[in-house]
This record gives structure tokens, sequence and C-alpha cells, in this order.
């Protein structure tokens, strides 16, 4: 790949122009200088950022994306012109619905909801070889006082209105699958190892069956574990980035221990080691939750392995010592997952980031992801293309009748029936294209492959996804006009709210 230009590198120093993006009443802030030399890249970005959240599928979020409700005493929402429509809830979707309940929304009020169904079998079935007519029944939360038929709910641009704002500013992906049908865990791994295969032991009934992870269990190396736990054989991509020398870490807001007893962390009740998948890998665990030796080495292997709590993440920035890739993993009460958290909280956790990291002098060269690890059993209308076949009777049940997820190839792993259900993909940067909605066929491991194009570290092998990966580059623009002129472009919303800051 061509290496970042120097054209481009004069515009990542950061321009002082104010290239605003439409007349909407954004405040944009102006860059400040790069502190350091980031690590050679192919393309301008050197500071890559995931935030990682929990258990939304696309039609969830942007099923009726651009057109929001605007009752009266929520936020309002208005598309700026010429808006493209994504690939969402139709009128006929919404009114003669193939499944027995049609999408309904969720307002500002219901933002807690019970937590659905999404486990590895009963999501293919209630995809039902591709009718998607058994959600509500399947997947739909049951527990006390939960809303009938649950999973049908969606949300507006009146209650998730800081992601629909960025969808404007910056660009989304109505294309863009979990790796694999199935839960937290597993969307963890497929993150960051294209791969839920290589567990050991390598059968744990109900959640590993022929070597693959299909449903969440703890990690053994970890002080914080319960119950059977397994370890993960293989690379992950915090190996290749070790092997090139790129400075990186897993930053979790959950992850400091209260004490220690004989050596051993003592968790937070809200810990969970299924928001820490480099764990799950002895050569990228922290098993002890060690902290870093100093700032200065945080995101460089020491005692604490690239594991680290939010606090440090921000001493890093604070002492413009941005690692090169970053995942970004909120406290349980703002992940966005249902029960444990809302749309409202996970806004507020994404807004104060985003808002604050626009302000660091890596602006400039940064990209920020926002995804998920799962759709929760959130019902979206769109079955995606099926390039990872697997036929297991005792857990593949995709194809109705005939149950399994295809042929299995000769030699393939079974129990990785994918790609599973569509997740929103935001892309936030001075780079992204404005007001853009990809439609290029992605899934959780096309970052792995973003990760490892960028950085040029080579695959992760033995069947990971990311070497059929498609490429997320085209919510881009690299052309050196749009280096020329992009570093000023900053968004800041409300963090309560979510609309652009000085609206209201």
């Amino acid at each position: 790949m061509p290496r970042f230009t120097a054209l481009q590198k004069i515009a990542s120093v950061g321009l002082l122009l104010l290239v605003p993006i439409s007349s909407a009443s954004a405040q944009f802030l102006q860059p400040e200088q790069p502190a350091s030399k980031p690590a050679e890249t192919t393309t301008p970005i050197k500071h890559l950022i995931v935030i990682y959240d929990e258990n939304i599928s696309f039609d969830h979020y942007f099923g009726t994306y651009p057109n929001a409700t605007n009752p009266p005493g929520e936020p309002r929402f208005t598309a700026l012109p010429g808006t493209p429509a994504p690939n969402g809830l139709t009128p006929t979707l919404l009114q003669a619905n193939p499944d027995a309940v049609a999408p309904f929304r969720l307002d500002r009020s219901e933002a807690v909801t019970c937590d659905n169904d999404n486990h590895y079998t009963d999501e293919q079935k209630a995809y039902n070889g591709g009718l998607i007519d058994q959600v509500s029944e399947l997947l739909s939360g049951t527990g006390t006082g939960c809303t009938p038929n649950l999973s049908m709910g969606y949300y507006d641009g009146n209650t998730v209105t800081a992601i629909w704002n960025y969808a404007q500013h910056f660009a989304i992906s109505d294309n863009f699958f979990g790796s694999t049908f199935g839960t937290t865990v597993m969307g963890h791994l497929n993150l960051i190892a294209g791969q839920t295969h290589g567990a050991t032991p390598n059968a744990v009934s109900g959640k590993v069956a022929n070597g693959s992870v299909i449903a969440n269990i703890d990690a053994t190396d970890d002080d914080c574990s319960t119950g059977t736990t397994i370890e993960m054989s293989g690379k992950n991509i915090g190996d290749l980035l070790n092997a090139k020398g790129v400075t990186w870490g897993w930053f979790y807001g959950d992850w400091t221990p209260t004490s220690y007893v004989a050596g051993k962390a003592q968790c937070t009740s809200q810990y969970d080691d299924h928001y820490a998948p480099f764990q799950y890998w002895a050569s990228t665990a922290n098993p002890h939750h060690l902290r870093p030796t100093s700032v200065r080495t945080i995101g460089t292997t020491d005692q604490a392995n690239h594991q680290y709590a939010l606090t440090d993440f921000w001493n890093a920035v604070a002492a413009n010592n941005l690692p090169a890739v970053t995942f970004l993993k909120a406290p349980a009460n703002e992940t966005g997952h249902p029960s444990t958290s809302s749309p409202l909280a996970e806004q507020t956790f994404l807004v104060n980031t985003i808002n604050r990291l626009q302000q660091s002098p890596d602006w400039n060269s940064m990209a920020i992801l926002i995804t998920y690890d799962d759709s929760d059993g959130w019902y979206d209308h769109v079955l995606a293309p099926i390039v990872s076949t697997s036929s297991d009777p005792n857990n593949d049940a995709l194809l109705g009748p005939s149950g399994l997820c295809g042929t299995s190839r000769s030699g393939a792993y079974l129990d990785r029936c994918g790609y599973g259900p569509r997740l929103p993909f935001v892309a936030i940067s001075p780079y992204a294209r404005q007001n853009y909605v990809s439609h290029t066929l992605n899934d959780q491991s096309s970052i792995t492959r973003f990760i490892e194009d960028n950085w040029d570290l080579g695959r992760i092998g033995d069947q990971s996804f990311d070497a059929i990966a498609g490429s997320i580059q085209d919510v881009f623009d690299f052309s050196p006009l749009n280096g020329l002129l992009s570093p000023a472009r900053k968004l800041v919303l409300n963090p309560d709210t979510g609309e652009l800051e000085g609206q209201r």
C-alpha cells in the first residue's frame, strides 16, 4: 500500500481552517499540534480508537434513520438536506412484517429494558433461513416486567440522538455484521482475533463445542473468573502488534480491583472478564490486574501487559502518550447493554469520550470506530451472507426445517456459523466521509484487518476471518485535498441530550 504522502503529513499538523459541513449549529473546535511522532502507517490514521459497546442490532438504533418522530419533550432530530437513507425499516416492514409482531418505537422513558436472547443456536432459529419471522417469539426477553415482544422494539433519533448526529457529520455502515451468531464472548473474540475456535478445553456443555466457543464462558487467565474457564490458542491482534513493536492497549472501566488477597485480584461486582477478551490468551493476559509501571509504559509490554483501567487511558492522553491502537470498554452501566445499562447511559459515555478526544493533539491523525459485540436478539431485517458454514446438528439451526448452517467445508472448524446479525458501525475522524453511508460488506474482523493493513502486521492465520474480511476504508477520504481541509472538522455534542452543543 502507498505510504502516507508528504502533502497529507503537512495537512495532519492541523491547518486552522473552519470547514462547516452544513448550516446546522454545530460547534467546531480548532485543532492542536500533535505532540510526538507516531508509528509508520499506510494511511494518515496514526491513532485508532475502537469503542466496543454492547448488544445492539442495526435496526434497533438506525432502523428509521434519518427520520425521527420528534414528540414534544424529547430532543429533536432533523436530518441535514441530502442525507442518504440506509437499508432500514421500510413502511412494509413497519406495517406488514414477516414476524407476527411489527417493529415498534421505544421512547426515552423506555431506555432501560429487559435483556433478550442472543444465543448462538436461538438466533439462527429466529432468522429461519432468511425469513426472519421468529424473532419476537424466540428472542424476546421474558422476565418479570418485560415489555411483550420486546425484541421488536427500536429507538430513533429522539433517544439515540448523539449517534444519529455522529452519522450526520461522519460515516456509518449499513452492511456491517457480527462475525458469527452468538453472545458477548464470541463478539469480543471475533473483534481481536477473527476467531472463536481454539478453546481449551475443547468441549464444555452448552458453551464450547468442537473447540469453538458458542456461549459466554470465563477466561482461565483472570483472577476474577469463576466456574469452568477456557484459554484460547493461536494469535490475536495484540500478538501481531507486539511483534511489530506497535503500542496498544485494552482499557476497561471496571478493570481496577478493590483489593488483593494472597496476591490475587479481588474485582468489583461489576467486573466481567467477558469484556476483557485479551485475558483469554496467555500471551496477552494480565491475570492479577497489575497496574502499568508508569504512564510512559502504557501501550508497551510491562507488568500490565496492555490491559488497563480507563483512568490509565486518560492518564496516557494527558501525557501525550496515546497508544497507536486503543480499545475502549465502558463501565458496565454505560455500555448500552439492556438491563444493566441503557442507550442514554451509553450516550453519556460516548459523547464525553469523543468530545474530550477531539481536544487531543492527536485528533488530526485519529479515527474512532464505534460498534458492538452482538445484537442482544434485537430485530434486524437483513440476513448476512453466510461466509462460514457449519453443520453441527447439536448447535446449528439456521436453515429452517433442515437445520444446520449449510454444509461445512472440508477441514473448516465447526460452530462458527456466520456472518451473524447486522450491527451499527460508526466512523468518527477528520478523515471520515461526511454524512456517508457505506454499503460495503464488513464484519467485526474487518476492524482487525484494518489494524493489520494500516500497521503492516500480516494476518493472524488458522482460519481467522481476517483473511476474508472486507475493508472499512471506504468510510474514509484520504485524498490530498481532504487531508488539507479535514483537521478543522470537529463536532461537540451535549452528553445528556445528544444534541449539537448550544442547540437548546
